[in-house]
């Protein structure tokens, strides 16, 4: 789908791919192309915004009253991305007056809420992307008398893939957001997951929100939105596995407390001051956990069976059956280690739910539900 100057994989074997900002600059640049040159294209050679060179084959190439329209198919390599095999569409209108103007069309999200650094009203193509297609369509205009162009990008189905994501929740409505800082795709990176996290927070300091929920996943938010219901939706951030991305981030927008929600496997991984919690990389110490039980008066034989457990959830299973409250000990390990990895004087709190959203313990253990 498309050819690249280098090798197409990481180290991991896995192949890389290409941003949708990368895919919708090349079509904007081969749009441009036939209106200049008069002439149609099946494929488009383009520069990344990180200066590497490569060829993207065109899936339309269209010209009619005075546009043309180039696009190119998303290929996201081996990363589990929802816009995979999305048709990055391009219409380019050259026009007199100097200057590039890109716009957004059906299937590009509409920036609804302020936060974000793009302009509330107008589409979600953040700046890196859009530089990207403003210079590869001036590089079409050299020499010829078209001085500027209007670029308007759309995606067939953006709508229902955006689905998938978490932009509703930034306020980033009716498509997907066209991104990518250097046009590569690193399979498996989660580089947008975090960058969404950082955005998440950036929305909610937005709004004055000073309290925020940090959970590890669908299912404990959901949970977490019982325990904190006098809160608004923008104050639950689902940051996955990026527990110390997301602390920092609280630190750095003056966030006044970050209350931690999750269940054993994550926390348990967060209290031996693991700050990314990916299970590739981060296993959970079950030698911490059975030295926590054992604070807490486990005998000999049950810390035993602590080490040998295959997984937290076990640990819990046998620390209940003891009537031990390791819950809240971990939470006070995960507040620990949290409050000293953000920095500053962000308050953090930590809330351990269990497989049915049941409250388990929480650190401080003060704490209450009503901020």
């Amino acid at each position: 789908m498309a050819e690249i100057d280098v090798s197409p994989r990481n180290r991991r074997g896995l192949r890389t791919g290409f941003t949708t900002g990368a895919c919708a600059a090349a079509a904007a640049k081969a749009a441009a192309r036939c209106l200049v040159r008069g002439t149609s294209l099946t494929e488009i050679e383009t520069t990344l915004p990180n200066r590497m060179k490569v060829t993207f084959a065109l899936k339309r190439c269209e010209s009619a009253n005075g546009a043309a329209v180039c696009s190119v198919i998303k290929d996201a390599g081996d990363d589990p991305d929802c816009t995979h095999g999305a048709e990055l569409v391009a219409e380019v209108r050259l026009r007199a007056e100097g200057g590039v103007e890109v716009c957004g069309g059906a299937g590009v999200a509409v920036v609804t809420k302020p936060g974000l650094g793009l302009e509330v009203g107008g589409p979600s193509i953040t700046p890196a992307p859009r530089r990207n297609i403003i210079e590869m369509v001036d590089e079409e205009l050299v020499g010829s008398p078209w001085r500027g162009a209007i670029v308007t990008l759309s995606v067939p189905g953006g709508e229902e893939m955006a689905k998938q994501t978490i932009n509703a929740r930034l306020g980033l409505i009716g498509g997907i957001s066209i991104l990518g800082t250097s046009g590569i795709v690193r399979p498996y990176s989660t580089a947008a997951f975090r960058a969404s996290v950082v955005q998440a927070i950036d929305v909610a300091a937005e709004r004055g929100l000073d309290e925020l929920i940090l959970t590890t996943g669908g299912k404990s938010e959901a949970y977490a939105m019982k325990l904190f219901p006098h809160l608004p939706e923008d104050a639950f951030i689902q940051m996955g596995d990026f527990v110390g991305t997301a602390l920092k981030h609280c630190q750095r927008r003056a966030i006044r407390r970050a209350i931690i929600v999750g269940m054993i496997g994550k926390l348990s991984k967060m209290a031996d001051g693991r700050m990314q919690t990916h299970a590739a990389g981060s296993e959970v110490n079950m030698e911490l956990l059975a030295s926590l039980a054992s604070q807490l008066g486990a005998n000999d034989n049950l810390c035993r069976e602590i080490r040998a457990a295959s997984t937290a959830r076990r640990v819990l299973e046998l620390c209940s059956a003891e009537k031990l409250a390791i819950a809240s000990l971990i939470c006070r390990r995960v507040v620990e280690n949290g409050t000293r990895h953000a920095g500053g004087d962000l308050e953090v709190q930590a809330w351990m739910v269990d497989f049915e959203g049941r409250l388990l313990g929480h650190y401080p253990p003060d704490a209450n539900r009503l901020g």
